[in-house]
C-alpha cells in the first residue's frame, strides 16, 4: 500500500471510530509509529481536522464536524453501495476492490453484513479485456487520444483515432463512446472488437457537444414488437427481462408474451436460445426472417 492509499484509509477509519492509537495504525499498515506520526502531520497540513489525545488511552481522532459528510449516507445506503460494487468486481477493474475496502471502513461494526450477494460468470475473456478497459479509463481522465484497429461485425478492420469520452457497460459488454477523427463524428466502439489499443501523447479539449454520443452514436438497434408463445418452464426468464405485465395465459400449454427485440441476428440468437420452448407468432415479417435464420443454422449440420 502506498502513502496516498494509507492516508485515505486512515481518514476512513477515523470517520468510523472515535480514537485510534498510533500503535494500532502502525500494526494495521505494517509501518513504524514514526511513519504514522508523519502521516498525521500530512493530513493536518491538508486541512483534515485531526486531533490527538495523550495518555494510556490516547491516540488520534477526527473532528465531529468533518464526519457530517459521511453521515449523509446511512449504514443502509453504504451497504447498498457495497452490494453493487461487490457484485461488479468481476466485471470492473481491480480498483473496485480498493473502493470496497474504503466504504467498509465507513460502516458501523453493528451493521449487518452480507445480506445480499451478487455473482457473475468469471469469464476468461472478461479478464483479458481489463487492460483495454484500463487504458480507455486513463485516456478519458488524461484527455489523450487513443488509436486502435477496429473490427466490425463482418470482420473488416479500420484504423481509428478517437477522442474518448465515456465507457458504458451494457448487459455483458463494454463500449467506448468518443469522437472519431476518421469519421468526424461521434461513434460507439465495442471493446471486444478493439485491437492494438494505443494511448497516444496527443491531448485534446472536450467538445461543447460532449453529450452528443447518446443521440448521434447510439449503438442500440431499432426494436420491434414481437409476440411469442412460451412454455411455462421459461416464464421466469421472461419475467426477469420483461416483467409480468408482458405475459398472459394463452392455453393450458403456453403463455403469450409481447416483447421488444431487434430484427437482426442478435434478436434471432436470443429467441433461438430457448429452443422448442418458444414460438414466434407475429409480426409475419419477423417470423419469416427468423425462419430463414434457423434454416441457415440447420444447413451447417446438413
Amino acid at each position: 500500500m502506498d502513502k496516498v492509499e494509507r492516508l485515505i484509509s486512515i481518514i476512513m477509519i477515523l470517520l468510523r471510530k472515535e480514537v485510534v492509537s498510533a500503535s494500532e495504525f502502525a500494526q494495521l499498515f505494517n509501518v513504524s509509529k514514526r511513519t504514522i506520526l508523519r502521516d498525521m502531520e500530512t493530513l493536518s497540513l491538508s486541512n483534515i481536522p485531526i486531533y490527538s489525545i495523550n495518555g494510556v488511552h490516547g491516540g488520534y481522532g477526527i473532528m465531529d464536524e468533518y464526519k457530517v459528510d459521511k453521515r449523509l449516507l446511512s449504514n443502509s445506503d453504504l451497504e447498498n453501495i457495497l452490494t453493487a460494487l461487490g457484485g461488479l468486481e468481476q466485471i470492473l477493474s481491480e480498483e473496485v476492490e480498493i473502493t470496497v475496502k474504503k466504504i467498509e471502513a465507513m460502516i458501523s461494526p453493528m451493521a449487518p453484513k452480507g445480506t445480499i450477494k451478487l455473482s457473475f460468470y468469471d469469464w476468461e475473456g472478461r479478464s483479458e479485456i481489463r487492460q483495454t478497459l484500463k487504458t480507455s479509463q486513463d485516456a478519458i481522465l488524461k484527455r489523450r487520444l487513443v488509436s486502435f484497429d477496429y473490427i466490425d461485425k463482418n470482420g473488416a478492420t479500420t484504423k481509428r483515432t478517437v477522442e474518448p469520452y465515456q465507457l458504458h457497460f451494457s448487459e455483458s459488454s463494454w463500449y467506448l463512446k468518443g469522437f472519431c477523427l476518421q469519421r468526424m463524428g461521434y461513434r460507439t466502439f465495442k471493446l471486444s472488437r478493439i485491437d492494438h489499443l494505443h494511448l497516444t501523447e496527443q491531448t485534446f479539449s472536450a467538445r461543447d457537444e460532449v453529450h452528443e454520443p447518446d443521440q448521434a452514436a447510439s449503438y442500440l438497434p431499432e426494436l420491434v414488437e414481437v409476440k411469442v408463445l412460451i412454455s411455462p418452464v421459461i416464464k421466469d426468464q421472461f419475467i426477469e427481462r420483461y416483467g409480468r405485465k408482458r405475459i398472459e395465459r394463452f392455453s393450458s400449454d403456453y403463455l403469450s408474451a409481447a416483447i421488444q427485440l431487434p430484427q437482426n441476428r442478435n434478436g434471432f440468437h436470443f429467441l433461438a436460445s430457448f429452443g422448442t420452448n418458444l414460438q414466434v407468432v407475429e409480426p409475419k415479417s419477423y417470423v419469416e426472417e427468423f425462419r430463414n435464420y434457423l434454416s441457415k443454422m440447420l444447413e451447417q449440420y446438413t
